[in-house]
């Protein structure tokens, strides 16, 4: 069983952090908590948001808000969308059927990881909303066509291809904690760090029966779905490239979003590439450490892509005032990953209901207190920002 997320003492995505940690082994915790190096960027990412000031309209009457937001075309009841993280069902038994679940319940979004414990096919019968497909060339093209069309026929409305992991960023945490080790499966190596699976026998009986060490049954190898060690590998000899968009746009025939923009030159290669919406993300600050937060870069990209497309964001996102700056500042909607990776982790399917309603209720009571009624009005005159973002 998760923790009790519908205590009255969760009233935010920090509280869902701390049961989160009290259940997960060190390792697995770490595993959602940790940004790549020195872990600059991971802080940044949330900093960040508090050098942006409100300039709020008072004496206005706001008796309700207007959350709805339309993003390729889709519609969703919330300005956030639920991100792609990989190995969910580590955090908790069939964790990306738990959140699409959610998410859909909500009435938003869900982006399912290629790096998922779960069949694609299961994550989007879990769901009546819109659902995506985050991309990565795992095993090669042969093996990406295949994905693809699975996904179509599964009724995915839209492929995210993630172009900032040529190779896996280092978090030290992972090292110290010893996943390396742990993942050898060798008894002599693993011996120093199975203590921190052992003392959480709650969350080590339901992985055991949740089958334990998870395969990627989404890339499926000519020897059977890929194992979970082979990830850094495969992703080294898989690089995304523009070139690549191609082939993709056309073996897909759908919307494509490219995920992990950083400048606005690259905002307007993925247009020139005909990409529908493209994500400032530096992949929750696990890759390259030391690169701006996202909201920082968020403005550049809104100008150089000059309303052609939709732009979306991730990173740092804690809070629904974090939201709603970020609409501010040009996002057409958010992607949140940790805030509901956490409530995954603390309590499955109501951790994440709790985590989708914090934010939920978060953006409301701003946007009233903002005098404001609809997300559809937000723009820059609401808020101020520094200077050199501009």
């Amino acid at each position: 069983m998760g923790a009790n997320v519908s205590s009255t003492n969760v009233v935010n995505i920090s509280d869902l952090r701390l049961l989160a940690k009290k259940r997960l082994p060190q390792m697995v915790f770490d595993y959602i908590d940790s940004g790549a190096d020195r872990e600059q960027t991971l802080s940044q990412n949330c900093t960040a948001f508090k050098e942006i000031y409100f300039r709020p309209r008072c004496a206005v009457a706001t008796p309700s808000c207007d959350l709805n937001i339309s993003v390729l075309d889709q519609e969703f009841k919330l300005p956030f969308i639920l991100a792609p993280v990989g190995s969910s069902r580590m955090f908790y038994p069939k964790g990306e059927v738990v959140a699409a679940r959610e998410a859909g319940i909500a009435g938003t979004g869900y982006t399912l990881s290629t790096l998922s414990g779960c069949r694609l096919e299961e994550v989007k019968q879990a769901t009546n909303c819109p659902a995506w497909y985050q991309l990565y060339l795992l095993g090669g093209r042969d093996v990406a066509m295949q994905t693809i069309e699975r996904a179509k026929s599964a009724g995915f409305s839209a492929i995210v291809v993630t172009i900032d992991t040529p190779i896996s960023g280092l978090r030290e945490r992972d090292v110290r904690n010893g996943t390396k080790q742990l993942l050898s499966r060798n008894p002599i190596q693993m011996l120093p760090y199975i203590p921190q699976m052992l003392i959480k026998p709650c969350w080590l009986t339901q992985w055991l029966g949740d089958g334990g060490l998870m395969s990627f049954p989404n890339v499926e190898l000519e020897s059977g779905p890929m194992g979970y060690t082979e990830i850094g590998p495969a992703l080294e000899e898989s690089v995304v490239t523009w070139e690549d968009l191609n082939w993709i746009r056309e073996a897909w025939g759908g919307k494509i979003i490219v995920k992990g923009i950083h400048i606005g030159e690259d905002a307007r290669k993925a247009i020139d590439l005909g990409v529908d919406a493209v994500v400032v993300s530096n992949h929750g600050a696990r890759q390259l450490d030391s690169v701006a937060p996202t909201i920082q870069v968020l403005p550049e990209v809104v100008k150089a892509v000059n309303g052609e497309i939709d732009v979306l964001i991730d990173g740092g996102i804690r809070r629904g005032g974090d939201v709603v700056k970020a609409l501010c500042l040009g996002a057409k909607g958010v992607l949140i990953s940790r805030a509901y990776a956490y409530g995954l982790a603390a309590g499955g399917g109501p951790g994440v209901a709790k985590a989708i309603e914090i934010i939920k209720t978060d953006i409301l009571r701003t946007m009233k207190l903002l005098g404001c009624d609809s997300v559809k009005k937000l723009d820059r005159s609401f808020v101020t920002i520094p200077p050199s973002w501009a």
